[in-house]
């Protein structure tokens, strides 16, 4: 069978874009019902809040949302799950939602088994409990009930959905390692600032000083990245006070913070 030069493949993905549906508008009642139940996205200027549901159209249009464990969602905590996702896109756009098609809800934390091989060659096993996980080329999984949570305390410096965001946007460019797509020069500013905030954070850590922020965030690059997220989004000030360069990188990729 003859095959097409190369030079034929970007008018092969410009036909199926052309096949392929185009997203659909939010209803107006359900994306104002779910403005009034996110804090975040009521906080948000009128223009990035139209911004936003035209990427949580886009959510709803490529993604399947799959409740588990008899878990079920109306329309309208769908269009909310969306637009919680898409929330750290409102500046990267939709090239943020590449590389995975499934979101999976639980109705609370679901346990996980994992395995690791020390340098003995040991193999050791534990579960762990879980409000959220972001497989690489696989599914988001969130637990339901968390999300809520976050809900109810919008300024705790939580948000489970934009932290397994926060790895999607991070593994784009083939690493998880705390520093997603960016344009060189401002990729060797992020890394050096990010570098320098999460060891000394580490050093906070281990020493048993209390932290403003989240101490997970000591566990790996990649999780210091996405728990920054989650405080960009829920307690900027916190952040800004704590870590002022790692707030500016952040406010440039994500936009100005919302003012809850």
């Amino acid at each position: 069978m003859a095959q097409f030069p190369a030079g034929h493949v970007p008018l092969i993905a410009t036909l199926l874009r052309w096949l392929r549906p185009r997203p659909g508008s939010l209803d107006d009642t359900l994306w104002h019902a779910a403005c009034a139940r996110l804090p975040w996205v009521a906080a948000l200027e009128p223009e990035r809040r139209e911004r936003l549901r035209a990427l949580a159209a886009r959510f709803l249009h490529e993604k399947t949302i799959t409740p588990l464990a008899g878990l079920q969602l109306d329309d309208g905590e769908r269009v909310l799950l969306a637009a919680l996702c898409c929330l750290p896109l409102l500046e990267f756009g939709p090239a943020g939602l590449r590389g995975w098609s499934q979101l999976l809800v639980y109705p609370d934390a679901f346990r996980v088994r994992r395995s690791h091989v020390d340098a003995a060659g040991v193999l050791h096993e534990w579960d762990d409990d879980l409000a959220g996980e972001a497989w690489d080329h696989g599914p988001l999984i969130l637990s339901w009930a968390d999300v809520r949570a976050d809900l109810e305390d919008p300024a705790a410096g939580y948000c489970v959905a934009v932290h397994e965001m926060a790895h999607k946007l991070d593994v784009l460019d083939g690493e998880l390692d705390g520093t997603p797509p960016l344009p060189a020069r401002w990729h060797r500013e992020w890394a050096r600032d990010f570098q320098c905030a999460y060891e000394a954070f580490c050093a906070q850590v281990d020493a048993g000083r209390e932290t403003a922020i989240d101490p997970y965030a000591a566990e790996a690059p990649e999780e210091f990245f996405a728990v920054a997220t989650e405080y960009h989004f829920s307690a900027p000030s916190l952040l800004a006070e704590a870590m002022p360069e790692v707030a500016a990188h952040l406010a440039r990729f994500y936009g100005p913070p919302p003012a809850l």
